[in-house]
């Protein structure tokens, strides 16, 4: 899995931005421990949260 950035998030509507955070979550419950691709998927979902959280913030 290629790492997830907020550049790329920004142009995404809050459904696709839902349905990249389950994609992620099972490609992370899907990752060996400690793997290359277990921290990307960590960072991909903390970018995402951040990216839903901002949103759900403005009125």
């Amino acid at each position: 899995m290629k790492l997830i950035t907020r550049f790329e998030l920004a142009s995404r509507s809050t459904n696709e931005l839902h349905t990249l955070y389950h994609e992620t979550f099972n490609a992370l419950a899907c990752s060996a421990p400690h793997s290359a691709a277990q921290r990307t998927c960590f960072a991909s979902l903390e970018n995402l949260e951040a990216e839903i959280n901002s949103r759900t913030l403005q009125p």
